[in-house]
Parts: structure tokens; sequence; C-alpha cells
């Protein structure tokens, strides 16, 4: 029988937005897992949600090692979130997410119908993930009455939309805290097909792991030699990382909760203290000549193409 109850603290609800470190969306060796974690406790960051997304071959990182670096992190004064596997696959995938949902210590991040189903089944409250699509009002409201605590809003949705969506929302009675991913290489399509492991020529269930080799993804690049995607295993993700950094004032006054900023390989320290500056409003003015080592995209935001850059490309 599961608990309904949970010994971590509850998610809080304040007024100031709060950020949160996604979980890692790349294949890492143990020792980079537990590095970064003991760094991002001391991060100016309220939530971290740790687990594996993407693929289930990534067996580095067991159920219990998780648990362990999440009561490190709780410990350090974090909100601590376990985020279920996107594309179940299998029975071992169903075994897996059953032990991840009954884990009795932190709440459940859900990524996809057979982990709402579990957690909603048990009377459990649970994290909404972007994956789950949630784009209405009428969809809100049946996920809170079975123990939504949070939901993020989907990648591709604009400004304009989601604020309508969460206006709409506070009119019809509804107080859903809303997470937005801030920065990142966007998580764009899940495929039972392990690219990755195509593009070295080697079969899916017998892929070396080479996805290890790539820890920020294997960039994808057109006929003409843009970059388009970054290859993860069975993920697909943007090229370009979104950087919403110069948008969270805007976030704040729609009724945004939360900033998520996904981890990257290299750099998060400086990431994160730029987006905790801009929360307080220390942020200097946007400059489109200044130098960045990744490419920029921020284009689903303002309703455009997701792969545009407003800042540098005319309205």
């Amino acid at each position: 029988m599961l608990s309904t109850t949970l010994p971590q603290q509850p998610i809080s609800s304040t007024d100031s937005l709060q950020l949160s470190l996604g979980p890692v969306l790349f294949y890492w060796t143990r020792e980079r897992y537990e590095s970064f974690y003991r760094e991002a406790a001391d991060w100016p960051v309220e939530i971290i949600t740790l687990g594996e997304t993407v693929c289930s071959r990534r067996r580095d990182m067991k159920l219990d090692d998780w648990l362990g670096i999440g009561r490190e992190l709780a410990q350090a004064g974090k909100q601590v979130v376990l985020a279920s596997q996107t594309l179940i696959e299998s029975e071992a995938d169903l075994r897996d997410l059953r032990k991840l949902c009954d884990n009795g210590d932190f709440i459940v991040e859900a990524n996809d119908q057979s982990a709402l189903q579990r957690l909603t089944s048990a009377g459990l409250p649970f994290i909404a993930g972007a994956a789950l699509n949630l784009y209405n009002t009428a969809t809100l409201e049946v996920m809170a009455r079975v123990g939504m605590q949070r939901w993020q809003a989907p990648v591709e949705m604009a400004q304009k939309e989601l604020a309508q969506l969460i206006n709409d929302c506070h009119q019809a009675g509804g107080q859903h805290p809303c997470e937005v991913f801030a920065y990142g290489h966007l998580p764009l399509a899940w495929s039972s097909r392990c690219f990755t492991a195509r593009r070295h020529q080697t079969p899916k269930d017998r892929c070396k792991f080479v996805c290890q080799k790539y820890p920020e993804g294997l960039v994808l690049r057109s006929q003409e030699s843009r970059n388009v995607f970054t290859l993860n295993g069975i993920q697909t993700l943007s090229s370009a990382c979104q950087d919403l950094r110069h948008e969270l004032t805007t976030m704040a006054k729609m009724g945004v909760s939360v900033a998520r900023l996904s981890p990257r390989a290299e750099g998060m320290t400086e990431v994160i203290k730029a987006f905790d500056q801009a929360r307080h409003g220390r942020l200097p003015p946007p400059d489109p000549l200044t130098l960045v080592e990744a490419e920029i995209c921020d284009g689903y935001w303002h309703g455009r193409p997701g792969m545009d850059n407003t800042r540098t490309v005319p309205a």
C-alpha cells in the first residue's frame, strides 16, 4: 500500500519567482553526477529535480543513488523532486516506474501517462511534466483535483498564450503553480529508436552506451551546415539553448511560479548566478553584440519559430 504522505516539506507557494534545476538530460558518468550535485547544493536554486528521464539503458545511477543524492540536497535546504522516464517501452520500465512512484521520500514529476496513473490511483501528490502537454483550464482543473501540485508549460507555448491560460485559471478560481523551461536545450521529441546509436551504426540494444561520449548531446546539421537539433539517444532537443533570463520579470508579472534551468556539462554555476541576479532585478539590458559560447534561441516564447533568437532577429 502506498503512503499518501511525504516526509519532505511541501512545495511552497510564494509571490517570488523560484528557480529550479531540471534533471540532467544527457548521459554522464556516476562521478560527474555526484560532483555536479555537490556543487548544486550551494547554488541559489530552490528546487532540484533528479532522475533519468530519457533512456532506461542508462544504468550508472540506480533509484537508491538518486535517493541518496536527494536526501543530501534536502539537508542543504533544497526541495527535491524525482522525475519519471518520459517514454515507457517495456515491463522492466514499468517495474522501475512503480518503485520510483513508491519511493516514499520525494514527490514525483510525472512525465507520461503511466506515471500519472500510478500516482493518482495511489492518491499521491505529483508534479505534471511538460511532456504531458497541458494546454487548457479544464485539463488543469482535472489534474489539480487528483493531486497536481505544480505544472510545467509545454516548451512550445508562447508567452501570450501562457499568460492567457494562467489568467483564465485565476478567473476560474484555480491556483495552479506554473513552471517554465527558461534555460537549456529544449526537449522536443522522443522515439523508440536511438539516434545516437544509429549514428555509430550500432543497434539500440547493443548501443555500447555511445551517448556517454556526448555530455551535451550530438549536434545534427542541415545540408546547409546549419545546426538544427541536438541528438541525445532517443531524445531530440533543440540545437541552441533557450535563454529567458531577460523574461523573468514578465514571468513573475504573469503569475509564473518557477523558472526551470536545464543542466549543461559546463558553465552551470555562471548560468544560475546570472538567473539569480536577473530575478532580483540585477541584469544589464541585452546586448546583441555580446559573444556567447552557445547559440541562443527564444522563438517559441515570442510566438515565432522555435530556433529564432529575437534579441538579434528583428520583429
